[in-house]
């Protein structure tokens, strides 16, 4: 393995919680991270598209050399991985840094976050009409290829989500009807966050970063009345309990 995707990192920035990805990278040659990353990427093709991501180069220190840090920013931009930075510099990786245009991050993350709020970037989302309240109600089905996201609440889903559709919230997501698709909660950081479906047979779970692929989830986690949540650092998929 060459490259090491970390649950999200939660920053701060005006009082409110941003989260990003933390790519570590374990090896600087990149014809092999290309190869690694394909494979990561295949199983999981939408889980790190569009966020922001800091580049965690502690594991390649050594060898920042020879790293081309401009082929490895191109290497990500082409698939839909976005780095905006490299994770708790030293002198060697800010000028890395500057090299590739990216920030160097401090401790804090100032210098990232300001960069990520203030930018107006924007997913791709279904048409919805947003609702009134922080959840966001949607009752009609969400087809493959469609997207739709609830900031800063609950996505409620009264139909269903087709195989190829993405379903994301930054609290909980509450699907009555078929979930076949991606669904992501807590997209910000919230571990606290759940999934609920009517009945659960999904290609992607994720909560705060933490994810299980199709494959991984047995028969016995598929089904009527299902919940998904966080449990230290592990995913459990049960019934829910009545």
């Amino acid at each position: 393995m060459t490259a090491e995707v970390r649950t999200l990192a939660a920053l701060e920035f005006k009082g409110r919680m941003i989260t990003v990805t933390v790519l570590r990278v374990l090896e600087p040659t990149l014809s092999v991270l290309a190869r690694d990353l394909d494979r990561r990427l295949a199983e999981a093709p939408e889980l790190l598209r569009g966020l922001p991501t800091l580049l965690d180069l502690d594991a390649v220190s050594a060898s920042l050399d020879s790293l081309d840090i401009c082929g490895l920013v191109r290497l990500l931009l082409e698939r839909g991985i976005t780095p905006i930075g490299v994770r708790s510099p030293s002198a060697q990786m800010s000028a890395l840094a500057k090299k590739g245009g990216l920030l160097a991050i401090t401790s804090d993350g100032t210098d990232v976050i300001r960069r990520f709020a203030e930018s107006k970037v924007q997913m791709t989302a279904a048409p919805v009409t947003p609702a009134k309240s922080p959840a966001l109600l949607i009752t009609h089905p969400v087809r493959s290829g469609q997207q739709v996201y609830a900031p800063e609440g609950d996505l409620i889903i009264t139909s269903s989500v087709s195989a190829g559709a993405e379903i994301l919230a930054d609290g909980h997501v509450h699907v009555y009807g078929p979930l076949r698709g991606r669904v992501m909660a807590g997209l910000r950081g919230d571990t606290s966050a759940r999934i609920f479906a009517l009945h659960l047979d999904p290609e992607l779970v994720a909560i705060a970063g933490n994810y299980r692929i199709s494959e991984y989830i047995e028969d016995r986690e598929r089904g009527d009345n299902m919940q998904v949540y966080l449990h230290g650092e592990s995913l459990k998929i049960e019934k829910i309990k009545s």
